[in-house]
């Protein structure tokens, strides 16, 4: 006490106020109060995926600093998180996402000359680097595993979402905020209003889906193909309910978006272009779609192998 009581003295011979720097402390916002305040009303007028955001931010960010002030949080806490998420079974791009959203948040109050927000806890960590290009497809024998798997599902929507992603190629959310508004019975088309491209596109739907889809149970007044049944509005996540019925089916290394890698490779493999591939899955650019051509490959083998049988000759033995 004597010692801080020295160090308080001399402040003040060098002119500096007490009173200042407990005034200054308190002016720096919690991580909640900034986010609350300034944060969400500013990503709200612009972010497509505002309830992904919201439900990240509840679910990793709030929880272990939302109580903390800005000056307060430090690179190591923010780590520890990501290396936390990691071993906890998220996927890696789950994981970075919540570092990277730190960092948005930051950059903005430093933007708004927010105090406690000079140094950025989240700025030059070293983020997961997810394999995008790892190809992932379901036989026939796991696809019968993984239906048998979505009947014992606790969520009853899951039965639903996983075969329309499955048999349609969408993204996830694509199918998750479809509105029955959006569906054409006559057309067996859905349209998607505003896709990743950032425009409007169709996606054509089978037999099989529109079976899939009277089979969907509505609710009065919901909009909603597949909302959740108790807040009749569309999930912000399904990864529990999906992370259990692809143990069960023995298949936990199986992402949900590697659904639409299968339907992409049923579609090669069943003779189709990449051209009619790369419009199926929405893409902008058919080098997207440039991934799947080994699979073309692969049939095109196969084709080759048909005509040289349809010959009727066995060309491989020599008469001599």
């Amino acid at each position: 006490a004597k010692q801080a009581a020295k160090v308080l003295r001399s402040k003040v011979v060098l002119g500096e106020s007490p009173n200042e720097d407990r005034n200054a402390k308190r002016a720096i916002p919690t991580l909640a109060e900034f986010i609350r305040d300034k944060y969400l009303p500013h990503i709200e007028t612009y972010r497509r995926n505002f309830a992904s955001d919201v439900s990240q931010l509840n679910l990793h960010i709030l929880p272990r600093f939302g109580a903390m002030h800005l000056d307060q949080i430090t690179q190591v806490a923010v780590d520890e998180v990501l290396q936390e998420m990691r071993s906890s079974g998220y996927a890696m791009a789950t994981a970075n996402k919540t570092v990277i959203m730190m960092r948005i948040i930051f950059n903005y109050a430093k933007r708004l000359q927010t105090p406690g927000s000079e140094v950025n806890p989240a700025a030059g960590l070293k983020l997961f680097v997810p394999d995008n290009a790892r190809e992932r497809y379901l036989s026939k024998e796991e696809t019968q595993r993984l239906r048998d798997a979505l009947d014992q599902s606790e969520n009853p929507q899951l039965k639903f979402i996983v075969p329309l992603l499955l048999l349609t190629g969408a993204r996830k959310r694509e199918i998750l905020d479809a509105k029955w508004e959006h569906v054409s019975l006559e057309r067996r088309t859905l349209r998607v209003p505003l896709s990743k491209s950032g425009k409007p596109r169709l996606i054509h739907l089978s037999e099989t889906v529109m079976s899939i889809l009277r089979q969907v149970p509505r609710f009065e007044g919901c909009p909603y193909v597949v909302p959740n049944p108790k807040t009749k509005v569309p999930f912000v996540s399904i990864f529990l309910s999906w992370n259990n019925a692809r143990k069960r089916a023995g298949l936990a290394e199986v992402r949900m978006h590697d659904l639409r890698h299968s339907f992409a490779s049923n579609l090669v493999n069943a003779g189709q272009s990449l051209y009619v591939v790369s419009k199926a899955l929405g893409h902008s650019q058919i080098k997207t779609t440039s991934r799947y051509s080994h699979l073309s490959q692969e049939t095109l083998l196969a084709a080759a192998d048909v005509a040289a049988v349809a010959t009727g000759v066995d060309w491989g033995v020599s008469d001599s």
